[in-house]
């Protein structure tokens, strides 16, 4: 994989992040103003950054329309439903986005490398996986599927950050730390997949993540440069002036704030 000259700096990135993210106010705009559905699945490898390019869209749209869906490990009644079942109720509804850290595929990667599915599960899966995204979009789902790339050593380094910092350890999951063994499997596991699942109806799109900012902001502009033009005019909002002067804060007899925190002198 063609590696950047250099990675993209803090300042860099978030000059270049913030008019996307107006873009994307926009966009959640245009989704309520035409009743549209939007569904994003962000897939790939452990460490390539799919939360931190989701935080990155969900952190200025309104959560009450953003649904960021990241499922655990399936139960036992769950495993002994349909095997897209679980993911059904977190479909978008209109004028609503859902992104799934992880989805369905989980069958076709974690499931296939750690042998958590029987080899008849998986290649139904690979069959019925474009049946299903066929259904979702014949409904007028906007479905987009992205994979994360990123390079062992890089994965490798960003595995070793985890273990280092304690307030990311809890994304080490003991599955991660004997899948980290597994990079070629996963990545035969990963052709497999694009080849059974790639469609004209829903195709993969690979962003190179070995720089995660510069790989958000190349997601998300392919993201918004697929969809229609989403101007919709904002509704005008006047602010009435207040009667008087502002009020102070009034709380019943017994009861007042927390007295505010202050940092401890070195």
């Amino acid at each position: 994989m063609a590696k950047n000259p250099e990675r993209l700096s803090k300042k860099t990135y978030e000059a270049a992040l913030e008019p996307m993210q107006l873009e994307l106010v926009q966009m959640s705009r245009w989704l309520a103003h035409h009743q549209k559905r939007l569904l994003v699945v962000f897939e790939g490898r452990d460490t390539a950054g799919k939360s931190g390019v989701i935080r990155a869209i969900a952190d200025v749209l309104d959560p009450r329309r953003c649904e960021v869906v990241a499922l655990g490990k399936p139960s036992d009644l769950e495993r002994s439903q349909w095997y897209f079942q679980r993911y059904v109720p977190h479909l978008p509804a209109a004028g609503h986005v859902t992104l799934l850290d992880r989805s369905w595929y989980n069958r076709a990667g974690v499931e296939k490398v750690m042998g958590f599915c029987t080899d008849a599960e998986y290649t139904r899966f690979l069959r019925e996986a474009p049946q299903f995204e066929r259904m979702l979009v014949d409904d007028g789902i906007l479905l987009f599927k992205y994979w994360l790339c990123v390079d062992q050593a890089e994965q490798e380094a960003r595995f070793a950050e985890r273990l280092d910092d304690p307030l990311k350890r809890w994304k080490l999951s003991p599955v991660d730390v004997v899948a980290r063994t597994q990079y070629a499997a996963y990545g035969e596991a990963r052709n497999a997949m694009l080849k059974a699942t790639h469609t004209e109806h829903a195709p993969w799109t690979l962003v190179d993540f070995n720089d995660q900012r510069r790989g958000r902001l190349t997601l998300i502009r392919h993201l918004l440069d697929q969809l229609p033009d989403q101007h919709v005019p904002e509704e005008a909002i006047s602010m009435p002036p207040l009667d008087g002067p502002p009020e102070r804060e009034h709380y019943p007899r017994g009861h007042k704030p927390l007295p505010p925190y202050e940092p401890e002198e070195d």
